[in-house]
């Protein structure tokens, strides 16, 4: 049987994130919600809209795990720990930043001396540790590492591009920038939209004003067909090459195990991930797992010689449900709210290459798809992509889809399939795999492994949006300061298919059947 993991939770982050969601339903979420209302301007690349008045909605840092390339084997353990340290002073920065806008709408200089300051302290001491992990493993730490240490405001609407410098309202990071303007409203004014009388501001969907927000949402009838915008997570294979495919059908976790921990980046962190995660396949998936543990575990896939673990957020809707962990951190405790809706149909399928045979992936080969911290990092690794049944040729990659009577609610994910040929992880945890390039081929002397797609599909009832507002929004869950953006999905797998099963794999691919 599989089991809830309900995690353990922190006393201090417990009480800040409390307290701004307190903070946003006792009448000071009025202050919050008015960081929103703003006009906006379309951005047809991507589908984006900016805000005319940006204020400081969320917190962007730079990625510290990105930008480690050469981590000893030795050292990835220690490393990895303060990698996890880091984002969870983002998430209890992010914490006070949403509990305290009264305090900033009377101090401009408030979010930098009293958010933004100590942040940058905390950082620098966990990334001198990062140094000292990397040369006590007997390797060469990357220089100036403290210039990663500084993080800085980022309004609501603004796409990052992974600078930190992009010039769309970083003057906010000191707090003046527009924290006493109001667009015209008032503080009192803005996004009530009535919904006072029950002390809940409409803003919010009961997560503190974590988003998602109206602008998030796009009617599917409005999304061009083949409009597809990010280069990542093209379909590897074609006409040519290996036609073949592979089914894995290991249900849509019928047995309810779910947990906030994420094993490829925060090995050995309880909450790591700071969002929970649905999981089919492996049924011993949690933070403390070792390889050992993945191999000698139960599967939920039909065919028992597959033990690989695939996972990927959960999805929720924001209707007010309390689930199993809304005061537990990765759950309520960290904006994800709401009832948690499990996939209606999750097909994972193993295609092939257009331009040659695939090789057999290595046993315990990890691949991460996607880009938890997009919508600050911007969109390099992003890789999400939504629509609706009926309608599969328009993919929206920065919205989430409205889709008509009828129709449900699509994720996709095409992972990764070209691989270094030795690795089964990186430092960083992408540097050993890449995508296709846009005629099939790997590039760089990497091999083509079968591609690994992965489809989920919900029965979501269509969230409410009049006048700027969205009622009964559904997200993906993510890190706090995310905002819940769309274009933050992802999902995540670990190969543990035994090698008879592995060699199946490949024969069926590049022998041009369709196996299960």
């Amino acid at each position: 049987m599989g089991r809830n993991t309900r995690k353990r939770r922190s006393p201090l982050a417990t009480k800040v994130v409390a307290g701004a969601a307190a903070l946003a339903v006792g009448g000071g979420g009025l202050v919050w919600a008015n960081f929103y209302a703003s006009a906006h301007e379309s951005d047809s690349s991507h589908h984006r809209t900016r805000s005319a008045g940006a204020q400081v909605a969320t917190i962007q840092c730079p990625d510290v795990g990105q930008e480690l390339r050469n981590v000893p084997r030795g050292a990835r353990s220690g490393v990895d720990k303060e990698l996890a340290r880091l984002d969870e002073q983002i998430t209890e920065a992010y914490a006070r930043l949403a509990s305290t806008r009264q305090a900033q709408s009377g101090d401009s200089a408030y979010v930098q001396n009293a958010i933004l300051g100590p942040l940058k302290s905390k950082r620098t001491a966990a990334l001198d540790r990062i140094g000292i992990n990397i040369r006590r493993g007997g390797g060469d730490a990357p220089g100036g590492l403290d210039r990663f240490a500084e993080c800085r405001g980022m309004g609501a609407d603004q796409p990052g591009n992974g600078d930190n410098g992009d010039g769309n309202g970083q003057d906010d990071q000191n707090g003046n920038g527009g924290q006493d303007q109001d667009n015209g409203q008032g503080q009192d004014g803005g996004q009530d939209g009535g919904g006072q009388d029950d002390g809940q501001n409409q803003g919010d969907n009961g997560n503190g004003a974590a988003g998602p927000f109206a602008d998030d949402f796009v009617d599917i009838n409005d999304v061009q067909p083949n409009s597809r915008d990010l280069e990542n997570g093209l379909a590897a294979n074609g006409d040519g090459g290996s036609t073949g495919s592979f089914t894995a059908v290991c249900g849509v976790n019928e047995n309810n195990l779910f947990n906030s921990d994420n094993l490829i980046v925060a090995p050995g962190v309880d909450n790591g991930a700071h969002h929970t995660h649905d999981y089919v396949g492996n049924q011993n998936n949690n933070a403390f797992s070792s390889d050992d543990d993945l191999a000698g575990a139960d599967t939920s896939c039909q065919n028992q010689g597959d033990k690989s673990t695939y996972y990927w957020p959960v999805l929720r809707l924001q209707d007010g449900t309390q689930e199993f962990d809304a005061n537990d951190l990765g759950g309520g405790a960290e904006g994800n709210v709401g009832k948690i809706l499990k996939a209606t149909e999750a097909e994972i399928k193993f295609v092939g290459n257009q331009q040659s045979d695939v090789v057999a992936m290595p046993k315990f080969l990890r691949i991460i798809t996607g880009d938890a911290k997009a919508f600050t990092n911007g969109v390099a690794n992003a890789n999400s992509s939504f629509s609706c049944t009926g309608f599969e040729d328009r993919q929206v990659t920065d919205k989430y889809v409205l889709c008509p009577e009828g129709s449900q609610v699509v994720r996709t994910s095409n992972f990764q399939s070209c691989w270094d040929g030795q690795n089964i992880d990186s430092a960083n945890h992408r540097d050993h795999v890449a995508f296709v390039q846009q005629d099939g081929s790997c590039a760089n002397g990497f091999q083509a492994i079968p591609q690994l797609q992965v489809r989920l599909v919900y029965d979501v009832p269509a969230p409410t949006v009049e006048n700027g507002q969205v009622q009964n929004p559904y997200a993906v869950d993510g890190f706090p300061e995310q905002l819940h953006k769309p274009i933050t999905d992802h999902n995540d797998f670990i190969n543990v298919m035994d090698e008879n099963l592995m060699n199946e794999v490949v024969d069926c691919i590049n022998g041009g059947e369709d196996c299960q």
